[in-house]
C-alpha cells in the first residue's frame, strides 16, 4: 500500500503550506495594487482590503498559536507586522489615507522571505 515516512509527509505538509502562503500573499498584492490605480473608494479596494484583512487576521492567529513551529522571536515580529498592516489597511478602509503603497511593499518582503 502506501508507504509514506512522517517526515515524507511533514515536509511535503510544511512545503505546500509555504507555497499557499505565497499564493496567498501573491493574490493580497495584486488585488491591492489594482486597487490603487483604481482609488480608495473603489469595488477593487474593498475587495483587496477585505482580502488583505483576512489573510493577515489568519496568519496573526496561527502565529499566536503554540503549536507554531516557528521561532518565537520571528513569530512576535511577525505579529507585529501583521497588527500594522492590518491597522494600514483600516486607515485605507476609513480614508485616513490613500497610500496603498506601504501595504503592498511590506507583503512583497514578507511573500519574497518565505522560504
Amino acid at each position: 500500500m502506501y508507504q509514506f515516512s512522517y517526515a515524507d509527509v511533514q515536509s511535503t505538509s510544511v512545503s505546500d503550506a509555504k507555497d499557499r502562503e505565497r499564493e496567498l500573499l501573491t493574490r493580497s498584492i495584486d488585488m491591492l495594487s489594482a486597487a490603487a490605480a483604481a482609488g480608495q473608494d473603489s469595488k477593487e479596494a474593498v475587495e483587496a482590503l477585505h482580502f488583505t484583512n483576512r489573510v493577515w487576521t489568519t496568519f496573526v492567529e496561527d502565529l499566536g498559536s503554540s503549536d507554531n513551529a516557528l521561532p518565537k522571536e520571528l513569530r512576535a515580529n511577525l505579529i507585529s507586522i501583521g497588527l500594522w498592516l492590518l491597522r494600514e489597511a483600516e486607515d485605507i478602509r476609513q480614508g485616513r489615507t490613500d497610500n496603498f503603497e506601504g501595504l503592498i511593499e511590506v507583503s512583497q518582503i514578507i511573500r519574497d522571505g518565505i522560504q
